[in-house]
C-alpha cells in the first residue's frame, strides 16, 4: 500500500437519476474503507430516489425503476451510511465536482447534520487529469494494467478507483502519499472551495468570495454593501442547498462580526463619557 494513512480513507462512488446536484437523487451508494493498517471494509446499497429514473441514466449504470421500488431511501440509510463512513477522509473519481456535492446535497434533504467538509477530499480523477488525461477506464489500464469490468456498477467504479489511487502514488515520485498533500493536489481549479460546488470559495486573504458570474471574486462581505439582494437571490434560486448553507454561515459570521465591532464601538464612546465625567 502506498498511501499514508492516519484515519480511515473512505472511497465512494455513486450511481443517481442523473447529473443535477440540485434536482437529480441518489440509487446508488458504494463505499470502500481503507484502514491505516491496510484492512478494508465495504458498504454497498441501491437506494429508492423517490422519483423515476430516465431512460439515458439507467442506459449507463442499468438501473430501474422496477431495481429500486422496494429498496430503502436515503433517510432509511443516512444514520449506517454515516456510521460507516464515521471519521474517514474521502476520496472518489469526479467526487469533489459531483459526487460529494450530490451526497452532502442528499443528507441535508433528509436533515442530517453529518459534516463532510471537516475531512480532506481526495478526487482521484483531477490527478488523474493533471497527470495523464484520461478516462476511469484507461487510468484502470494505465496504472494497474487490468480491464474494468462492470464499469459503472458503483462498488466496481470504487474498487477501481482505489486500486487508481494507490498505483498513481507509486507511479510518480513528485506525488507524496500524505493524505494532506494528495487532498490539495487533487484540488479542482486554483482557488480553496468554501461549499462542495465550487460557488463559493476564500481568496489568499482567507476571505469568502463569490466564486462564478459577473461577481466572481468579489467578497460576500463586500457585496452585502452594494449589491445585497444578491444573497437573496442566491438563497431564492436554483443553488445545492450546501452553497446556501455556506452562504448563510458567512452571512451570519458577518452580522456577528458587525454586531460586535458596534458594541465595542458603544463601550468606547461610553468609557469617554465615564472619563470625561470623573475628570470634571
Amino acid at each position: 500500500m502506498n498511501i499514508s494513512l492516519n484515519r480511515p480513507l473512505a472511497i465512494f462512488d455513486l450511481e443517481a437519476t442523473g447529473l443535477s446536484i440540485t434536482t437529480d437523487r441518489i440509487v446508488e451508494i458504494a463505499i470502500l474503507k481503507i484502514h491505516p493498517d491496510g484492512t478494508e471494509e465495504r458498504y454497498e446499497k441501491r437506494v429508492n430516489p423517490e422519483m423515476p429514473i430516465p431512460e439515458e441514466s439507467t442506459a449507463i449504470h442499468g438501473i430501474t425503476d422496477e431495481d429500486v421500488a422496494d429498496c430503502p431511501t436515503l433517510k432509511d440509510l443516512v444514520n449506517e451510511i454515516e456510521s460507516f463512513i464515521g471519521d474517514a477522509d474521502i476520496a472518489g473519481y469526479n467526487s469533489n465536482k459531483f459526487d460529494l456535492p450530490l451526497l452532502a446535497e442528499e443528507l441535508l434533504r433528509v436533515e442530517s447534520g453529518f459534516n463532510l467538509s471537516g475531512r480532506k477530499h481526495i478526487d482521484v480523477q483531477n490527478i488523474f487529469h493533471k497527470m495523464e488525461q484520461r478516462t476511469l477506464v484507461a487510468a484502470y489500464k494505465f496504472y494497474c494494467q487490468k480491464q474494468l469490468e462492470n464499469a459503472h456498477s458503483a462498488l466496481s467504479d470504487a474498487r477501481a478507483t482505489w486500486e487508481v489511487l494507490d498505483a498513481q502514488i507509486g507511479h510518480y515520485e513528485e506525488l507524496n502519499s500524505d493524505v494532506d498533500f494528495l487532498s490539495e493536489f487533487s484540488r479542482f481549479g486554483d482557488v480553496s472551495r468554501v461549499d462542495f460546488a465550487g460557488r463559493l470559495a476564500y481568496n489568499d486573504k482567507g476571505q469568502v468570495i463569490y466564486n462564478f458570474g459577473k461577481h466572481r471574486g468579489k467578497t460576500v462581505e463586500d457585496m452585502m454593501k452594494t449589491e445585497p439582494g444578491y444573497y437573496g437571490w442566491m438563497l431564492d434560486a436554483d443553488f445545492p442547498l450546501y452553497t446556501k448553507q455556506c452562504l448563510r454561515n458567512e452571512m451570519q459570521r458577518i452580522k456577528d462580526a458587525t454586531d460586535a465591532k458596534n458594541n465595542q464601538s458603544y463601550e468606547d464612546k461610553l468609557d469617554a463619557l465615564k472619563n470625561k465625567f470623573n475628570r470634571s
